[in-house]
């Protein structure tokens, strides 16, 4: 399982790369990759792509928690509950109760793996397994005991506590940390993506708050399972019976579930936009360190936005397209400032930043720092050149078979469209959005949605 730290250290920016059922809901895309997606009678909406070549399956389970909805005061909640939930699971009536290690030694005799973790967005179960039915009743019953009988014990998570708190504290002796949530404070302000796990925030979150946690966020009117794998419907269906079948409607007593409609009568509140700056902001932080880091930015968009696909292949010239991209051109091919300088949208369900960055030597800063603003300026006013555009679109074109070349990659492009209530042909016609972008497209996007007037800057360790 990944560690906390890990997962909250790489969010930091969201900066630079996702029981009956309902009658009519059920579809499936028409053409490409068939896609089923239909809606239980519980209200957890499942997509799955039935994949029988190699007699696995893998499944992924998310739920709107992320670190969005950590309370003030207690950022890295939703991460900390990730890591806790496979420490350990309770005694109940499908079985004893298993410390970590016993949870280890289980899985590894299965052959299969479990795991939780925690995004800006979403809270995340991911669980692998074979599918013949000695292994996969076992790992389905084990998985489903993790998720919904997880211990949470306090003297581990005292222990956790001490570990993470130490992790965060040798992090924070990194310049890129530094320079990281520096960025990301001023980027975001006040917005939930902006909070940063602390010392302070690790040590207000107790058990008894993940409880609460989990209670509000395994629900399943916020639940969407993605399947790929060797399973049909009807053991897809079976499967997520069972996987979510312990989760807590927020029905009352005695009430009956009624789908879609009762679960929208029952959503959670709404997080509030990302503000955009007003105005440019410096951020200059000294630092004994033998490289500078340099990050520019600002709020960028969310995954809805309808620029998303010129965006992205503007981008992609800007500084998204590695040793072909403008920045790399400029500022290390040119001039020799930096070995790798870069750019790029992180969209979420909420405006994730726009973040250009570079490392370099401290007394080179200011002036790879000027370098990389001119040709970003540059590239507002004038937007990509005809052959610029043509290049970018035969590489993404050209490493798209990459995106989705196994079912882990595949299963989380699905996973990606059911969080952002993309269309069921969305892969099947990514290829056709990136040809339609035009010229035209990138520069009044990228216009609209950058203002290097009001960025912020931030440099580490650079030389005054």
């Amino acid at each position: 399982m990944p560690s906390f730290f890990t997962k909250t250290i790489a969010s930091i920016p969201r900066t630079a790369l996702f029981c009956g059922v309902l009658s009519g809901l059920a579809a499936s895309a028409q053409a490409g990759i068939p896609i089923q997606h239909w809606t239980q009678a519980n209200g957890v909406e499942v997509y799955l792509v039935e994949s029988p070549a190699i007699p696995m399956v893998d499944v992924l389970l998310e739920f709107d928690g992320g670190s969005r909805r950590d309370p003030k005061g207690q950022a890295g909640l939703a991460a900390a509950t990730a890591d806790m939930i496979g420490l350990g699971v309770k005694q109940s009536a499908a079985g004893p109760a298993m410390d970590e290690n016993q949870l280890g030694e289980a899985w590894a005799d299965l052959g299969a793996a479990f795991s939780a973790s925690a995004s800006s967005d979403r809270l995340s179960f991911a669980l692998r397994s074979l599918t013949d039915p000695a292994q996969w009743a076992p790992a389905l019953a084990l998985a489903a005991r993790e998720l919904n009988e997880s211990s949470l014990s306090a003297p581990i998570w005292q222990r956790e506590q001490e570990r993470l708190q130490a992790a965060l504290k040798e992090a924070d002796t990194q310049p890129g940390t530094v320079a990281a949530k520096a960025f990301g404070r001023a980027v975001y302000g006040d917005h939930p993506y902006g909070q940063m796990p602390s010392v302070a925030s690790l040590q207000a979150i107790h058990v008894s708050d993940m409880q609460v946690y989990l209670q509000r966020t395994l629900n399943p009117c916020q639940t969407t399972v993605t399947v790929v794998g060797a399973l049909n419907r009807a053991q897809t269906e079976a499967a997520v019976q069972h996987l979510t079948q312990g989760l807590v409607s927020p029905s009352a007593p005695g009430s009956a579930l009624n789908g879609a409609s009762h679960c929208a009568a029952h959503a959670l509140p709404a997080v509030p936009d990302v503000a955009p700056l007003k105005a440019a902001q410096t951020l200059r932080i000294p630092f004994d360190s033998a490289q500078a880091h340099v990050l520019l930015g600002q709020p960028g968009i969310r995954r809805s936005d309808p620029d998303y696909f010129p965006l992205l292949v503007g981008n992609y010239i800007l500084g998204g397209g590695g040793f072909v991209s403008r920045l790399t051109q400029a500022v290390r091919e040119d001039r020799g400032l930096s070995y790798s300088v870069y750019s790029g949208f992180a969209p979420g369900l909420h405006e994730g930043a726009f973040t250009l960055g570079l490392q370099t030597r401290p007394d080179q800063a200011d002036q790879a720092l000027g370098v990389a603003r001119e040709v970003l300026r540059q590239y507002l006013a004038e937007g990509p050149t005809e052959a610029e555009l043509q290049a970018a679109k035969d590489n993404l074109v050209g490493g798209f078979p990459l995106r989705i070349d196994n079912n882990r990659k595949l299963l989380e492009n699905v996973a990606n469209m059911a969080r952002h209530h993309l269309p069921l042909d969305y892969l099947d016609t990514w290829t056709e959005h990136i040809q339609r972008v035009t010229v035209a497209e990138v520069r009044a996007a990228m216009a609209r949605h950058l203002q290097p007037e009001r960025m912020v800057t931030v440099l580490v360790g650079a030389q005054p």
